[in-house]
């Protein structure tokens, strides 16, 4: 089996694209790479991307920057997605998001020694920051 190195994008799909950038720059602090009419994207910590789509924006596929088709996709229902956060960090995220008024639903602490906070964006997606490591067991390790 070829070997995978990480996951490189998250997508999620928005109803209103314009809320969703303001909350992910304004309280996530994420800085745009590319923003259209149907999409924002964003990297996270020269790592990952996040992909926010207009819910629908996507159904009829598109065409890459290249030139090259991008089959369809879409989704509805609210999902599931983590930031990844330094332990020593972790405390001012809290500070920061609840001074933004972002109503914090979970505080976890984790057995592995990993802690999370658990709130919602404008869209009803569950996003997670997650201190780590601590949380899964392969978390350290390097492939």
């Amino acid at each position: 089996m070829p070997a995978l190195k990480s996951i490189l994008e998250t997508a999620i799909y928005v109803d209103d694209l314009g809320r969703a950038c303001a909350f992910y720059e304004d309280i996530m602090g994420l800085r745009p790479l590319k923003k259209t009419d149907r999409l924002c994207a964003y990297g996270v910590n020269e790592r990952s991307v996040l992909l926010i789509f207009l819910r629908g924006g996507t159904a009829q596929g598109a065409t890459a920057d290249g030139g090259n088709e991008i089959p369809p996709h879409d989704a509805t229902g609210q999902i599931h997605f983590a930031f990844e956060a330094t332990h020593a960090a972790f405390a001012e995220w809290d500070d920061h998001l609840t001074a933004r008024g972002v109503d914090i639903l979970s505080r976890t602490s984790w057995m592995r020694g990993g802690k999370s906070l658990y709130f919602r964006d404008p869209d009803g997606n569950l996003v997670e920051i997650a201190a780590s490591p601590g949380l899964w067991p392969m978390e350290g390790t390097t492939a």
